[in-house]
C-alpha cells in the first residue's frame, strides 16, 4: 500500500482502509475505501450529495436504500451497485453487518469503466447486475476471496485497468467544463462554462446532463456544497459567515438554505452527524 493508505481506521461500530488507485487509474477512480461494519442492530445513515459517481461492491451482505423527495429511485435492497450524481441526500440502511469496498470515480473517467454514460444514473441507483458485461458482479465476490485488504486494492487496481475504454470518453468541451467545475469549486458562472467551450448556454446544458446527469449550474452547486461540507467537518475553526464566503455563497443565510436542501439539514446540525462518506 502506498504512502496515502490509512490501514485499520476505527471510528465505533465502523473499521475503514483507503488507498489511492493505480496511478493508471488516477482520474478515473479518485479512492478506493474498503470498510467492515458491525454495529449490532440494524443502522440507518444519511448518505451527501458529492460529485463523484458511487460504486459500493459488497461481500454478500444486503444494502438497503430508501426513496428520498426529488430522487429517481425507489426503495430497494442491493449486495453491490453504482449510483449517480445526485443533488439531494440518501437514506441507506443494513442489518447490522456490512463489509465491502467503496469507489469513488470521476464522472467523467466513469463511463470509462461501467460500459454505458453515467447520465442515465443520475439521482438513481442501479444494481451491478444490471450494467453490461458480467465481470461487475463477480469482482465483488473475488474481492470477498482475497486474503486482505493489500490484496484487494491490487486486484481493483488490475481489473479496473483493464475495463478502461477511452471511447466512452466524454466529448472534450463536457470535460472541459467540468474540470473547471471541480478546479473552482462550484464558483464559476454558466456563463463562463459556455464561453469556454464556445458552445451556448443551453447546447452546453443539454450536452452537460446528457453526459453527466445533471446540468453545470447544479453539479457547481453539488460541487460548492461538497467543499463547504467538507472544510465544515474537517477544516480549521471558522465562523460559518467566513465559511460561506470562502466556498462561494452569496453569505450565511444562502449557505444554510443551500444545505437544508442537499443535506436535509443545517450546517451547524450537519457538523454533529455521522455520514458514511466520512473519512
Amino acid at each position: 500500500m502506498d504512502g496515502n493508505a490509512r490501514v485499520g481506521v476505527r471510528d465505533g461500530p465502523w473499521r475503514s482502509w483507503t488507498r489511492r488507485p493505480a496511478r493508471a487509474l488516477r482520474g478515473v477512480v479518485r479512492s478506493y475505501h474498503g470498510f467492515v461494519v458491525d454495529s449490532g442492530p440494524p443502522t440507518t445513515d444519511r448518505v451527501l450529495p458529492a460529485p463523484t459517481v458511487t460504486v459500493i461492491l459488497s461481500f454478500g451482505d444486503l444494502l438497503h436504500l430508501h426513496a428520498t423527495p426529488g430522487s429517481n429511485h425507489r426503495d430497494g435492497s442491493y449486495v453491490s451497485f453504482v449510483a449517480g450524481l445526485d443533488d439531494r441526500p440518501g437514506v441507506i440502511a443494513h442489518d447490522g453487518r456490512q463489509a465491502g469496498v467503496q469507489l469513488d470515480l470521476d464522472p467523467l473517467g466513469a463511463a470509462l469503466l461501467l460500459g454505458m454514460p453515467v447520465g442515465p444514473l443520475a439521482r438513481d441507483v442501479v444494481g451491478l447486475d444490471g450494467l453490461p458485461g458480467r465481470d461487475a458482479a463477480e469482482l465483488a465476490e473475488r474481492l470477498a476471496d482475497a486474503p486482505d485488504w493489500p490484496a484487494r486494492f491490487a486486484l481493483l487496481d488490475t481489473a479496473l485497468t483493464a475495463r478502461i475504454d477511452e471511447r466512452r470518453a466524454p466529448a472534450p468541451e463536457v470535460r472541459h467544463a467540468w474540470r473547471l467545475i471541480r478546479r473552482s469549486g462550484g464558483r464559476v458562472r454558466v456563463d463562463e462554462l459556455a464561453a469556454e467551450t464556445g458552445w451556448s448556454r443551453r447546447h452546453l446544458a443539454e450536452r452537460f446532463r446528457c453526459e453527466l446527469g445533471l446540468t453545470p449550474k447544479t453539479a457547481a452547486r453539488v460541487t460548492r456544497f461538497d467543499r463547504a461540507r467538507w472544510q465544515l467537518v474537517t477544516g480549521p475553526p471558522t465562523t460559518l459567515t467566513d465559511l460561506a464566503v470562502r466556498c462561494g455563497f452569496y453569505d450565511h443565510a444562502h449557505m444554510d438554505r443551500e444545505f437544508r436542501v442537499l443535506a436535509g439539514c443545517s450546517p451547524t446540525r450537519l457538523a454533529e452527524l455521522p455520514f458514511v462518506q466520512d473519512p
